[in-house]
């Protein structure tokens, strides 16, 4: 039984590996998939459902598609309720694994043709490159999930007649809810519901359980996949909790009716084909799994939006900074962390603007509790820009992210020198030729908010260009005019320095100010 064991333990494993491996591989093969499906294909949350549900299938991979609706609805792309839609179609997208485990690991039986796969997908891996390259890592992460297939069945095969379906709790209502929690702690342990419905499909394929005991467990292992999903919200951002807990309650919810509907469901078999059910078990169960998942979101989605209204009273928001949005799980994606953190810097920006507009308005009133948070804000940023990781064919995502870090650049060196040089703010107010400079400065920080409130911000960007020539202009005149006073005299050579440092101040706030808007505009893009 030794044998037996390592061959199912082994063929787990590499059950487990082959979907990282062909995970891994579709992503790259399908490029921007993710990214273009669910932030232009999702409109409501039943166009959300089919758009998680195509992504997930595609990818094989429902992580990715709900940290994508995480950050699609942080970056406010999506509305909460279309990436509820999206969450829900995720698990039904999750059923093709036990459709492809079924009909060609079961039925057809290709674990012989898994080594060829394996060798074609390396070679490809190994010599190819960009979309070549993902297509063999994908074939041999395939050829990687039926060779485990293969030794599954005979590690399971090796049982026969010594685990049976007497083994495992009888079918009743105490024994299906026994069976309920075994596929919850198997989901945990494996990490991978995927893992456990093929484990099962395998078992039920060998007669080791039998249909019903099979249908209790894959109700479980769907049931596990939100409390891994419940522990990644901890710490997350009011997005990311707020999804994951719609999670764990919608899983909950369509479990109980799947517990609900697996008697009619064999009673049907029964009835339309005696006799089938124990001949084809294996597509009994995964037609099962399907079948709940498509009917939980079918009697979900109509109320989808108080369901959303339900979960924002559930988990309100708190006091939350300018960094809200940021949440490390957003990494995983890196396109979608991007947005996130566009949308983030956009927030930041317009209090930074607040910040130097308030500074320049009472300079011997700065508020330091205001520069603490914005700053505090911006070094998160950075340690969240830090973590975004793109290959080298994201061509359009890597100058988005070049721009991103100019930007914060800029807005680091402009708060620098709101923290470290206030004197010149308030020389700037007090000496008259300096004072219609930084009143032009005013100015236009009020008109730009003015025009991001209004969602104008190419407008405020012409703006900021445009006051940023004027200012350049007058600096070099009041320079020209504060040396001359100081050539004749009028000035002596320490308070005119101190006249200097205020129009440079000024002069490198615009620019930095002017430069920030340059580059959101490129983000904007």
């Amino acid at each position: 039984m030794n044998e037996e064991l390592l061959h199912v333990a082994g063929g787990l494993g590499l059950f487990l590996f082959g979907m990282a491996i062909m995970t891994e591989g579709l992503r790259g093969l399908a490029g921007n998939l993710l990214h273009r499906t669910l932030s232009r294909c999702t409109r409501s949350a039943a166009t959300g459902a089919l758009s998680g549900a195509l992504v997930t299938a595609v990818l094989q991979s429902s992580s990715a598609t709900t940290v994508a609706a995480v950050g699609f609805v942080s970056a406010g792309l999506l509305t909460f309720v279309q990436a509820l839609g999206v969450v829900f179609g995720a698990n039904l997208g999750t059923t093709v694994t036990g459709w492809l485990v079924a009909l060609l690991g079961l039925k057809l039986s290709i674990g012989g043709l898994s080594l060829p796969l394996i060798l074609l997908g390396a070679l490809a891996r190994l010599f190819g490159r960009g979309r070549l390259a993902s297509g063999g890592t994908a074939l041999a992460g395939f050829g990687l999930i039926f060779l485990g297939i293969s030794f599954l069945q005979q590690g399971m095969a090796g049982y026969e007649g010594v685990v049976t379906p007497d083994t495992f709790p009888d079918d009743t209502l105490e024994g299906r809810l026994l069976l309920v929690l075994l596929g919850v702690a198997i989901t945990l342990v494996t990490q991978s519901s995927s893992a456990g419905v093929a484990t099962a499909l395998t078992a039920v394929y060998t007669g080791t359980i039998d249909f019903p005991q099979a249908a209790a467990l894959v109700i479980g292992m769907d049931v596990g996949t939100t409390v891994t999903a419940a522990l990644a919200t901890v710490g997350g951002s009011l997005d990311t909790r707020r999804t994951g807990y719609s999670h764990v309650i919608y899983n909950l919810l369509t479990a109980c009716g799947a517990l609900l509907l697996l008697t009619p469901y064999t009673l049907a078999w029964e009835w339309l084909a005696p006799g089938g059910l124990a001949q084809h078990a294996e597509l009994a169960l995964v037609g099962f799994h399907t079948l709940f998942n498509f009917l939980g979101i079918v009697l979900v989605l109509p109320f989808a939006p108080a369901f959303a209204a339900l979960m924002n009273r559930l988990v309100a928001p708190g006091d939350e900074g300018l960094d809200r949005r940021l949440d490390r799980l957003l990494l995983k994606e890196p396109a979608v962390a991007l947005d996130a953190a566009v949308r983030a810097i956009r927030e930041i920006t317009a209090d930074t603007l607040r910040l130097v507009g308030s500074l320049l308005e009472q300079p011997e009133r700065r508020d330091a509790e205001h520069l603490r948070r914005v700053g505090g804000a911006v070094d998160r940023l950075q340690e969240f820009v830090d973590g975004i990781h793109l290959l080298p064919e994201q061509v359009e995502d890597w100058r988005r992210l070049n721009s991103l870090i100019h930007l914060l650049d800029h807005l680091q060196r402009l708060l620098d020198r709101c923290e470290e040089e206030p004197e010149r703010v308030e020389t700037l107010a007090a000496v008259a030729p300096l004072r219609d400079a930084g009143a032009n400065m005013q100015e236009m920080i009020h008109q730009v908010l003015a025009e991001l409130a209004a969602g104008e911000w190419d407008t405020a960007q012409h703006t900021t260009q445009q006051v940023h020539r004027v200012l350049e202009r007058q600096a070099e005149t009041l320079r020209s005019a504060i040396m001359a006073e100081m050539a004749a005299g009028r000035v002596d050579i320490p308070e005119g320095t101190a006249h200097l440092e205020a129009v440079r101040w000024l002069r490198r706030g615009a620019a930095h100010i002017a430069r920030v808007f340059a580059h959101l505009q490129t983000l904007q893009k």
